[in-house]
C-alpha cells in the first residue's frame, strides 16, 4: 500500500497543493513552521478521520475557508483506490471510489498509517492513556470487530458512569437496570481485552526480533498486560464473567464514586526489558529503543493481519535518535514501506543510508521538489 497522489484543498496552510509521491522514501524538507507537519498530518488524517495534534477539528480548516478537503490515489495490490475526505464545521464526510461512506467506522481501514514522532517517546515512559490510545489507535486500524467493540463498549460505559452518579446522588434506586449496563459493559469489554491479548503477543513477538537486532542481542522486549482481571481464561467469554465477577465485587465502591473502576479503559501494558521495567528502571536510550522496536513491529503486524504494508509518517523523529537507532530504523524500512520524513536537514546517516530518496521542500505551504 503507498499514497501515489495527494492533494489538499484549504488544508491549514496549504490552500491548493497537488503531489505525486515516491512509492519509497520521501522526505519533507523545509524550516521550522513552514507546514512539514500540516502535510504530514493530512496522511494521518486521511487514514484515521482524526489528527494527532488536535481535538478541534476547526484547526485542520484554513482560516479563510469553510472546510478542508483531502483527497488522494491510494495503490493497493489489488488496484487504485481514489479516498477523499472533507472535513467543515458542519462534520466529516468520506469517500471511498467517489462513494460516499454512510459512516465513518466503514470508511476506516482504506489507508493504514503508522505515525512516530518524537513525543511517542511517551509510549514507554508515559501515563498508561497513552498507551491505551496507542494499542485502540493500531489495533483498531487492524480489525473493524476491534473497532466496533471499542465504540461500543465507550459507549456503554459513558452510560453505566452517567447511572452511577444518579445512584450515588440519590436520583435514582433502580440496581436492576445498573445490571443491565454491567452485562452490556463485560460482554464488549470481554472481547475488546481478549483481542488486545493477540494482538500484543503477536506486536511482542515482531518486537523482540527488532529490539535484539538494535541491541546486537544484548536485550529481550517482552510486554506484560496490566489488569485487575482473572486472566486464567483468556478467552472472550472467560473475561466477560471476568469483568461481570468484578462489577459484583466492587459495585458499592463504584456506586459511592460514581465511576466503573474495572475494565479494558483502566488497563495498561508494562514493557520489560530483561525483566526489568523499562519505565521505572530503563535509561533514556532503552526507553527510545524499546519505544522505536514498538513502532517498527507495528510495520509487520499490520501486514500479516491486512495484507498490506502501511505507510510510515516520520515526523522529526531523526533528531532524536542517534547514530546507532537512526542507522537501524533506516535500514528497516528501506525498500520495504512508503515513508514521510520530515526534517530540518538530511544530513550524516540519514542521507549516507536512504536511498534515491524523492525531496520535496516545503517553503510557506508551497511545496516544490528538490533535487537535493
Amino acid at each position: 500500500m503507498y499514497v501515489e497522489h495527494l492533494a489538499l484543498t484549504n488544508y491549514r496552510n496549504y490552500q491548493q497543493v497537488t503531489v505525486d509521491f515516491s512509492p519509497d522514501i520521501n522526505v519533507l524538507l523545509g524550516e521550522n513552521a513552514q507546514g512539514k507537519t500540516n502535510l504530514l498530518e493530512s496522511l494521518y488524517v486521511l487514514a484515521l478521520t482524526k489528527s494527532h495534534r488536535t481535538n478541534n477539528e476547526k484547526d485542520l480548516i484554513n482560516w479563510q475557508a469553510a472546510f478542508a478537503k483531502i483527497e488522494a490515489v491510494v495503490r493497493k495490490s489489488s488496484g487504485k483506490v481514489p479516498l477523499e475526505l472533507v472535513v467543515s464545521r458542519k462534520g466529516k464526510k468520506a469517500k471511498v471510489n467517489h462513494l460516499e461512506q454512510a459512516k465513518l467506522s466503514q470508511y476506516l481501514g482504506q489507508l493504514n498509517v503508522i505515525l512516530f514522532a518524537p513525543e511517542d517517546l511517551a509510549l514507554v515512559k508515559g501515563a498508561p492513556a497513552v498507551r491505551r490510545r496507542f494499542i485502540d489507535m493500531e489495533f483498531g486500524q487492524m480489525s473493524p470487530r476491534y473497532l466496533y467493540n471499542i465504540s461500543q463498549y465507550k459507549l456503554c460505559l459513558k452510560q453505566r458512569n452517567q447511572y452511577l452518579k444518579q445512584l450515588k446522588y440519590k436520583q435514582a434506586k433502580d440496581r436492576l437496570y445498573l445490571d443491565v449496563l454491567s452485562e452490556q459493559l463485560a460482554q464488549f469489554g470481554g472481547m475488546i481485552v481478549a483481542q488486545r491479548l493477540q494482538f500484543l503477543k503477536k506486536l511482542e513477538g515482531w518486537a523482540q526480533v527488532l529490539h535484539q537486532g538494535i541491541t546486537k542481542g544484548a536485550e529481550t522486549l517482552t510486554f506484560d498486560y496490566l489488569t485487575n482481571l482473572d486472566l486464567t481464561d483468556t478467552g472472550a467469554e472467560g473475561l466477560q464473567m471476568a469483568l461481570q465477577t468484578a462489577f459484583t465485587a466492587e459495585v458499592d465502591r463504584e456506586i459511592e464514586q460514581g465511576t466503573t473502576l474495572n475494565g479494558p479503559h483502566r488497563d495498561d501494558v508494562r514493557f520489560l526489558v530483561n525483566d526489568k521495567n523499562v519505565q521505572t528502571f530503563g535509561s533514556q536510550g532503552q526507553q527510545r529503543t524499546t519505544a522505536l522496536s514498538v513502532k517498527l513491529a507495528e510495520i509487520d503486524l499490520m501486514k500479516e493481519q491486512t495484507g498490506e504494508y502501511p505507510i510510515l509518517l516520520l515526523d522529526d523523529v531523526l533528531s532524536e535518535l542517534d547514530d546507532a537507532r537512526q542507522t537501524h530504523l533506516l535500514k528497516v524500512i528501506q525498500n520495504k514501506v512508503q515513508t514521510f520524513i520530515t526534517t530540518t536537514s538530511l544530513s550524516g546517516v540519514a542521507r549516507t543510508l536512504i536511498q534515491a530518496p524523492r525531496i520535496f521542500r516545503i517553503q510557506s505551504g508551497t511545496l516544490t521538489v528538490s533535487d537535493e
